[in-house]
């Protein structure tokens, strides 16, 4: 109508990146010589300088993006251990360390714990029960998400409160495709995430959208190419290229998308997230 004041459209949401601390692992020895998960097969022809070339491309991303990118040495004859998330979690500057579901990967948690010792996080003493560092476990605000089903049993996940004081929240995942929290959900930022039901439960489902209303649920075609295994900074977000549409929905709520290509370390199941383990506090 004449004269009638028009509301001003909406400002953007401002997106705020924060500095991370990650503690990353070569994949010099990278191979896939058994099966674990349901992305591997034993035997699958691996090129390894080029897996290198893919990791060096998301260490150095994220060195552009301003964070710290800290290096475990990696040790012959462990060939996952490009996959740091798993070794242990640490949060407040406490870490706990992993106790792996599988014999293949065990040597990888004293190494570990050797590094994180070294760098000052105190003694890391792994849990009574299996879990598998931030594969299973993931912070989002003063929340602990915690996975299981397939790796990490749910009685680590009482001792993971016991030993940092954050509450937990137990998520059952269902899929086994999906068989790490770390392939199914990560936070966007402190208050939502982003991840894909299909790969939980109903309960935990509902759980979920009870506590991030606002949640981004991905499609299961960006699932299935590891498109929730990213790693946000709040602001900017490294994730596979071959998620396009979690790419752009992602930009539609004012993300800066960072993709990367893993596709050698996705024949071991892993992809960004799998690759980094962040040191916080």
């Amino acid at each position: 109508m004449p004269g009638e004041l028009l509301a001003p459209d909406p400002s953007p949401v401002e997106r705020v990146a924060v500095r991370r601390r990650f503690l990353m692992c070569s994949p010099v020895h990278f191979a896939v010589e058994y099966a674990i998960n349901a992305w591997m097969t034993p035997g699958v022809a691996v090129d390894t300088a080029l897996a290198v070339r893919q990791w060096e491309g998301l260490r150095d991303t994220y060195r552009a993006l301003g964070h710290e990118v800290l290096e475990l040495e990696p040790v012959p004859g462990l060939p996952d251990m490009v996959f740091a998330a798993n070794g242990a979690f640490v949060v407040d500057g406490h870490a706990v360390g992993a106790r792996f579901a599988h014999p293949e990967r065990a040597g990888e948690a004293p190494a570990h714990a050797a590094w994180l010792q070294a760098a000052g996080f105190g003694e890391v003493k792994p849990t009574a029960d299996v879990h598998e560092g931030e594969g299973d476990l993931t912070v989002v605000g003063d929340l602990v998400l915690a996975g299981t089903g397939f790796r990490t049993q749910r009685g680590a996940h009482a001792e993971i409160q016991e030993r940092t004081g954050r509450p937990v929240v137990s998520l059952d995942l269902v899929d086994p495709r999906f068989y790490h929290l770390d392939t199914a959900l990560f936070p966007l930022d402190d208050t939502t995430v982003a991840w894909y039901p299909g790969a939980f439960s109903p309960g935990s489902q509902a759980v979920l959208r009870r506590l991030f209303p606002d949640g981004l649920e991905a499609t299961e075609a960006d699932a299935l190419v590891l498109g929730l295994n990213s790693v946000s900074d709040g602001r900017h977000v490294v994730l596979p290229a071959a998620a396009t549409a979690l790419a752009a929905a992602l930009d539609q709520r004012g993300f800066v998308v960072v993709p990367v290509e893993l596709g050698e370390l996705l024949k071991g199941g892993g992809g960004p997230k799998c690759c980094t383990s962040e040191l916080r506090g």
